[in-house]
């Protein structure tokens, strides 16, 4: 089985959860996510399945889109409302306050990562020294926020959609927002509802699945491999062209401009996403299954 899933990760469940959980139930061991979500978040969770997987760097390094509920008056230890309580005041802030402090953080920046995070300080997790009450110095990841903005508020939470590069973290930028407005604040939820092109229309819940490998249903819902790279144009190779891709070689491809292409064989097959320069296409990342797979 080779293919993608795009998963509507349920509250309460790691990432991590949600692979063992489809792992049993698809009868696939190659299965891997692009990206992480904290365990009280929701939404796109893209399952890369059998060859699949080798798409996991893109997926990873793709930009995201979530909708991010935002607390102000409060401060906690994981910058998020799961945390241990460390100051609470009144938030005098209005929605045009809060959409001119929006500005501030639009656009290329650099983030503190969050003690509560998995990046590793000496060989160790973050998390592991935070919960153990220490705090390590880290240094500040350029990230890139590209859109910010205020799209509802209710009973107290003010709801920001944010669309932002790969290694920001949506609850420090919660946290950071409410630091520059003087009240403190932290994230009250959190939902991606996008990951590169695989949007939250097409995800399909754990349980749904679940039902659909077990009753015959996956091809509904498993998108070819090639459909995370749309945004690249195509070119079909011939016989010959195929045999040198296929052994790892570069090959003459005259007809394609410099750039990043899917290549495709006479048949159909997706062998792989290829670089042309000088009119020779050399190889990218290759999708085309292993002679006895």
């Amino acid at each position: 089985m080779t293919g993608i899933i795009i998963a509507d990760k349920p509250e309460g469940w790691t990432s991590h959860d949600v692979i063992a959980k489809l792992r049993g139930a698809l009868r696939e061991r190659r299965i891997g996510h692009g990206g992480t979500l904290d365990p009280m978040a929701t939404g796109v969770l893209p399952l890369f399945i059998g060859r699949a997987t080798r798409a996991v760097e893109f997926a990873m390094s793709s930009d995201k889109e979530y909708i991010a509920g935002l607390r102000l008056g409060l401060t906690t230890d994981t910058q998020d409302i799961t945390g241990t309580l460390l100051t609470s005041r009144e938030a005098l802030v209005g929605d045009e306050q809060l959409r001119e402090a929006l500005k501030h953080f639009t656009g290329e920046q650099l983030q503190l990562p969050p003690m509560y995070s998995a990046i590793k300080k000496d060989g160790k997790r973050l998390y592991q020294l935070a919960r153990q009450g220490l705090e390590t110095e880290r240094a500040p990841r350029p990230i890139t926020v590209y859109s910010l903005e205020l799209v509802g508020r209710v009973d107290g939470d003010y709801y920001l959609k944010i669309v932002c590069s790969k290694g920001t973290y949506v609850r420090t930028l919660c946290a950071d927002i409410g630091e520059y407005l003087g009240c403190g604040g932290v994230m009250s939820s959190l939902r991606r509802t996008r990951v590169g092109s695989l949007r939250i229309l097409a995800a399909r819940g754990v349980d749904q699945i679940v039902y659909a490998a077990q009753n015959g249903g996956l091809d509904s819902i498993l998108l070819p491999v090639d459909s995370f790279f749309h945004s690249f144009p195509a070119v079909t190779v011939d016989a010959s062209c195929e045999h040198r891709c296929k052994s790892g070689a570069s090959f003459n491809c005259p007809g394609a401009p410099d750039g990043r292409y899917r290549v495709y064989s006479e048949s159909g097959e997706f062998l792989m996403l290829g670089d042309s320069e000088g009119g020779r296409m050399r190889i990218g990342k290759t999708f085309f299954e292993a002679p006895g797979r």
